[in-house]
């Protein structure tokens, strides 16, 4: 089969192309750095050096590439991610609207028969069972930087499942973990969590769905090659609540272990949103992805993960 890999340099992407060189298929991989390029082509991919938001040469790039599945895989998360500040959104926003609005163009161009896309599975409204099938509700009207994230997201999935002449599938990934992650060694939440600036707050009932970079990887090769459009879960087996996965990352980083606190402290100094994730956030269920994809992943649960990835 013959892949386009829009992020292809990125913590998903990298272990994407690889996977998918080693499986046999036709890889092109899109990147915005020139010097990214040479370690796609040393990967066994073809490589190009294109922006989203340049529609004339993201529409020559990828109808040269004739692929069959077109694979979204771009965010522009910053490094040192704060969940806190608008800033942190704003230009991954702009490429889950006006990015895959770009990239579903292409692919019809190039005559294309299915998208994959990146989604996230914190989507689900905070009410009801704490581990949510596809089904489920997800948040909507939220405030703030944090609503339009949501609406970013909402707006994606809806362009994708619902492109014209594509088969549109939206992967509601898990908390990525692994290499070139916000939850490696050199990862945004291992320093926070070093520094003891990530306590457990109130009851840490907060729930969140992990995968580990591989099995996400692999479950985008599943989706390129089978399942009708749609969204899926792409989680590990074990959703995790706050209270319980905090401590286990910590221990398993080598640092001490987490602080506890008050949930009206958590408020003044984090603000109502990040409490609201540490508190209530729902995890997920991957057993529509086992069940329509025929995937499973490795790494089960964050349990063992975490110390394979951070060497505890």
């Amino acid at each position: 089969m013959r892949v386009f890999v829009a992020g292809a340099s990125g913590a998903i992407g990298r272990p994407l192309v690889r996977r998918l060189v080693a499986a046999g298929h036709e890889v092109t991989g899109m990147t915005r750095r020139a010097e990214r390029a040479k370690e796609l082509e040393a990967a066994g991919a073809s490589a190009v050096v294109c922006d989203v938001y340049d529609t004339a040469a993201l529409k020559a790039a990828v109808v040269g590439a004739r692929p069959e599945a077109l694979v979204h895989q771009l965010t522009s998360l910053p490094w040192q991610l704060d969940p806190r500040k608008p800033e942190t959104y704003e230009a991954t926003n702009r490429v889950r609207t006006e990015g895959t609005r770009n990239l579903i163009e292409a692919a019809r161009a190039a005559g294309a028969r299915r998208i994959v896309a990146q989604s996230i599975a914190a989507v689900y409204a905070p009410v009801g069972g704490w581990v949510k099938s596809e089904d489920d509700p997800v948040i909507e009207g939220a405030p703030g930087h944090f609503g339009e994230a949501m609406d970013a997201i909402a707006d994606l999935e809806r362009q994708v499942t619902q492109a014209e002449e594509l088969e549109g599938l939206a992967l509601r990934y898990g908390f990525f973990y692994g290499p070139h992650t916000q939850y490696a060694p050199d990862g945004y939440w291992a320093q926070e969590v070093r520094r003891r600036r990530f306590p457990v707050v109130g009851s840490g009932d907060g729930m969140l769905s992990f995968i580990q970079v591989e099995d996400a990887a692999g479950a985008t090769i599943a989706a390129c090659e089978r399942g009708a459009a749609g969204v899926y879960n792409v989680v590990d087996d074990e959703p995790a609540r706050l209270r319980d996965w905090l401590p286990a990352y910590a221990e398993a980083l080598g640092a001490k272990r987490p602080f506890r606190v008050p949930v009206w402290l958590a408020k003044l100094v984090a603000g109502r949103e990040i409490v609201a994730m540490a508190t209530s956030t729902r995890g997920a269920s991957n057993a529509k992805a086992r069940e329509e994809l025929g995937w499973e992943p490795l790494h089960s649960s964050w349990r063992m993960g975490f110390q394979e990835a951070l060497g505890g």
